[in-house]
């Protein structure tokens, strides 16, 4: 092993365990604070290095921003989700794609992974599912650390938005955030969490 490899990591800071987890909230409201394409960039280079399984990486991203695609989204937003994401400088579709397969070749080559997957629908639909949302969960800590706040959210209709803007149907959406400098103003009142004796076990 390399000296890296065995040199152990410092537990991080509090302050940034809060800006990552203890603080940080799901936003409903924003400011008028524009997020440049810069950020959202860097929090996917961020959050590509979270591992999925056999390096399947089968997350796909529409970054939803200008008038006219905020449009064609709002269709599909449940009546409690539009105005907050009409709002929001950029809301990202967290979509999954069901031929991650066959970049298995160039992700992971130490073995022939694309024939574990090629012909099993099922094997298929909950590899991309399972590890797309790994790595939706991933974006959303990488954009807290670029100094991004996030909302995310279900509330919409799948089947409106993968007709709009993944019509090869291949790609199907999995959930939405939205993007920006949260609005404090608008927060709710921060939901209580389950201790660990309640739902934990160290056996």
């Amino acid at each position: 092993m390399t000296a890296h490899a065995l040199a152990a990591h410092a537990p991080l800071s509090q302050a940034v365990l809060a800006q990552l987890f203890t603080e940080a909230r799901t936003h409903n409201g924003w400011l008028d604070r524009p997020v440049p394409d810069a950020l959202l960039i860097e929090a996917y280079n961020i959050a590509k290095w979270g591992p999925t399984s056999a390096n399947c990486s089968p997350m796909r991203l529409l970054f939803v921003r200008s008038a006219p695609a905020k449009a064609r989204l709002a269709p599909a937003l449940i009546a409690g989700n539009l105005d907050k994401t009409m709002q929001a400088p950029a809301t990202a579709i967290v979509a999954y794609d069901l031929q991650f397969y066959e970049h298995l070749p160039r992700l992971y080559p130490a073995t022939d992974a694309r024939s574990w997957f090629a012909g099993n629908d099922r094997l298929i639909r909950d590899t991309a599912f399972r590890n797309g949302t790994l790595q939706g969960a991933y974006l959303i800590l990488a954009l807290r650390s670029v100094g991004l706040d996030t909302g995310p959210m279900s509330g919409f209709d799948n089947a409106k938005v993968d007709a709009e803007f993944f019509p090869g149907g291949t790609v199907k959406s999995n959930f939405l955030i939205n993007i920006g400098y949260g609005d404090p103003a608008k927060l709710y009142p921060r939901g209580p969490r389950f201790g660990f004796e309640e739902i934990a076990q160290i056996i």
